[in-house]
């Protein structure tokens, strides 16, 4: 479903179990950046009432994983630590293109988006498949769902708001770029590392 060429080595999960506070750690700041571009969405196309709509439902269950994550962190006795860069959505958008008409550019901020709860989502489920604690597989199995509605929420957006953009042939555009860069990835206790 999800359309992504290249699957996370299941081994990716004996590097996150051997630290715990890291991975939930960035997990929480994931959360934290995906509420946030919910929120710039909104702030940049307000006239688009669907999308406003959409945004503030997603922004606010990003917030309420955040706090899932943060509640779990302090249920192990661990601390959230800082804000960590996420390399692999860094990459990400300087694959966005930023010319064109504003609908071609939050066209291809939705497909960016879609991008990465795709791979979020895809991590999960290795992460709800291969982890030995059962209260984190659990808990990376409901999320795992959550991210997939994301992901198909932004690529209908997607598809809803372009205006000249064969929005298959840029997705496929995405998909192999996502390829050529995932594999520098799935090294670190992070959700996308």
């Amino acid at each position: 479903m999800l359309g992504l060429k290249l699957a996370t080595d299941p081994r990716w999960v004996n590097i996150v179990e051997s630290n715990i506070e890291e991975i939930l750690t960035d997990h929480a700041w994931c959360e934290q950046k995906a509420a946030s571009n919910a929120i710039s969405l909104v702030t940049y196309n307000s006239e688009l009432e669907e999308l406003v709509t959409e945004m503030l439902i997603i922004a606010k269950e990003e917030l309420d994983h955040l706090q899932l994550v943060h509640n779990l962190i302090k249920s192990k006795g661990l601390t959230l630590g800082r804000e960590r860069k996420d390399h692999y959505v860094n990459e990400l958008f300087k694959f966005m293109k930023k010319d064109g008409s504003r609908k071609d550019a939050l066209c291809d901020r939705l497909l960016f988006s879609a991008m990465i709860e795709a791979r979020s989502c895809e991590r999960f489920k290795v992460l709800s498949e291969n982890i030995k604690d059962p209260e984190l597989a659990t808990f990376y199995r409901d999320l795992m769902i959550s991210e997939a509605g994301h992901y198909t929420t932004f690529l209908g957006f997607a598809r809803k708001y372009a205006d000249n953009i064969d929005v298959d042939k840029r997705w496929k555009e995405w998909i192999e770029f996502e390829t050529s860069i995932i594999t520098n990835y799935g090294k670190q206790e992070t959700i996308h590392g």
